[in-house]
């Protein structure tokens, strides 16, 4: 099956402009972008794909073996660009994706030139003087609470990520979309991301690269984006003002500045 049919791929703006790849994060799919990309498609070629698993994908290509691995997506990713004869491409990674963002660079240097990272994390658990804002139990609670409830987890963990009480609407457009997912690969995604490392992935990026998050992120704190831009030699790192772990939902207009302003340099 082609990759632009398993990735659910739709590209928009103007042909023969640079492409920016948007690729979600975990429980998500690419309805998530939906205030950024009409803005970047003004002058880029914008290209929207659902990780195989997530969204519109096909399920069936879903192997619980072979995405055990990041690296999989990622090579989702480049299959992606190659098939639509992309280059120059600027790859847009939210969340656990901003490590399959830093993965397909690094399989494929010659075809991504700048990188986003969006809320990143190269591991969600403390070690150390290492701060990533999860303790070992804190995923194991989550894991379980969704092995034992297949239901439950979705309205908790939507509240978390978006941190907007007084914007309850943000955190039910996230639910909506967890809800998407199928309970047994919405799992073992979850045990892929929540417990995966990659902080050794990071030295070897060598392409401009932006560090975006905002201010209090119970998902991914400042600590955590902070180590990333310190790993990476170059790169840059714009703190939006606010809450929540998805800013291309909760404050779009300051996301896009910063990818703006990040592009023009």
């Amino acid at each position: 099956m082609d990759a632009a049919v398993r990735l659910n791929a739709h590209a928009s703006g103007p042909a023969g402009a640079r492409p920016i790849l948007l690729v979600h994060g975990f429980g998500c799919d690419q309805s998530m972008w939906h205030h950024v990309a009409p803005e970047l498609a003004v002058d880029h070629r914008v290209v929207q794909l659902d990780l195989v698993g997530s969204g519109g994908s096909d399920l069936d290509s879903y192997d619980p073996d072979r995405y055990s691995r990041l690296e999989a997506h990622a090579e989702d990713l480049v299959a992606l660009c190659r098939e639509l004869g992309l280059e120059d491409v600027v790859l847009v990674g939210h969340s656990v994706s901003a490590m399959i963002a830093v993965l397909a660079h690094l399989a494929a240097p010659e075809l991504f030139s700048a990188l986003v990272l969006v809320g990143p994390s190269a591991r969600y658990l403390d070690d150390g003087d290492y701060v990533g804002g999860f303790s070992p139990s804190d995923i194991e609670d989550l894991l379980e609470t969704m092995d034992s409830n297949h239901l439950g987890w979705q309205s908790p963990l939507a509240g978390l990520v978006m941190a907007n009480p007084d914007r309850p609407e943000l955190a039910a457009e996230l639910e909506a979309t967890f809800c998407r997912n199928r309970p047994e690969i919405a799992r073992h995604f979850a045990g892929v991301t929540f417990l995966g490392d990659n902080r050794d992935d990071l030295r070897k990026v060598t392409v401009p690269t932006l560090v975006l998050q905002t201010r209090h992120d119970a998902i991914a704190p400042v600590s955590a984006g902070q180590f990333v831009h310190d790993q990476i030699a170059g790169s840059q790192m714009v703190v939006i003002e606010g809450h929540g772990h998805v800013p291309h939902l909760s404050a779009p207009t300051e996301t896009l500045k910063a990818i703006r302003e990040f592009l023009a340099r």
